[in-house]
């Protein structure tokens, strides 16, 4: 298999919780031997890019922020290039230090509504009030639509069953920036000078991570850990390149005939 970048899902691929899955610091140490670039590109929406950055740490290598792809990076630059100066969000305390920090301010009554996973902030008051906002004619930017993710105590909910039901409530359609989106993709392959045939993509959900990395062209190998399901695997039309029992069988895809 001819591989010369990957990009990594994080929660479920290289972490449970806070801790790194086993394997998964050869995996990269591997890879900057071998001298093939990569990219972790997370769907995660709770957490700040520094804090992302600081779990990263855990594996006890060298990582730059700018290897760190989110879907909170693709929505500030999104609302840079429309000149969009405030949003609304519904997320986490934590994600909303990237929009401050990138100058765009929070107000009540913007014309973009953000949302992403706002875990004990989703309320019926927090998302009537964005519905209200999107009847009056705001627009709709969804962060991530998974279903569920693997925290430390077990399945959680991710922000695609408040996103669904905003559309459903409110007849409109949310701007979905991270994964599957194919623009979420593309900027990790810019950033890498990558071309999507020979970049593999690794990730434990197999539509949001594998499908949409192959639609865009890409390798897609899907691991047995996080959030894996067989059924989920059996009712998916997705044919994922390789399956993998976890992301520590990377070395052996690289050297793959």
């Amino acid at each position: 298999m001819l591989v010369h970048a990957v990009l990594f899902d994080i929660d479920g691929t290289l972490f449970t919780g806070m801790e790194p899955i086993a394997g998964a610091t050869d995996a990269i140490r591997f890879l900057q031997q071998e001298k093939i670039p990569y990219r972790f590109i997370s769907n995660g929406t709770r957490k700040s890019r520094k804090t992302v950055l600081e779990k990263l740490k855990r594996l006890n290598l060298p990582v730059q922020e700018t290897q760190i792809i989110t879907p909170a990076g693709a929505a500030i630059q999104y609302l840079k290039n429309r000149y969009h100066i405030s949003c609304t969000l519904l997320v986490s305390d934590d994600l909303k230090e990237d929009f401050v920090n990138a100058g765009i301010s929070l107000t009540p009554d913007a014309d973009v509504v953000v949302v992403g996973d706002a875990g004990d902030q989703f309320t019926y008051d927090s998302i009537n009030l964005v519905f209200r906002q999107i009847m009056a004619g705001a627009e709709l930017i969804a962060l991530e639509k998974d279903r569920y993710w693997m925290d430390a105590d077990g399945l959680s909910l991710g922000a695609g069953a408040f996103i669904k039901g905003l559309e459903f409530a409110s007849g409109k359609s949310a701007l979905l920036m991270g994964k599957p989106s194919p623009d979420f993709f593309r900027e990790a392959l810019a950033s890498m000078g990558a071309e999507p045939e020979t970049t593999l993509m690794i990730g434990d959900d197999i539509n949001t991570d594998v499908g949409g990395a192959m639609a865009c062209g890409l390798q897609g190998a899907l691991v047995r850990t996080g959030k894996y399901n067989a059924k989920d695997l059996e009712s998916s039309h997705v044919q994922p390149t390789h399956i993998v029992q976890s992301v520590a069988s990377i070395p052996e895809l690289i050297h793959m005939d």
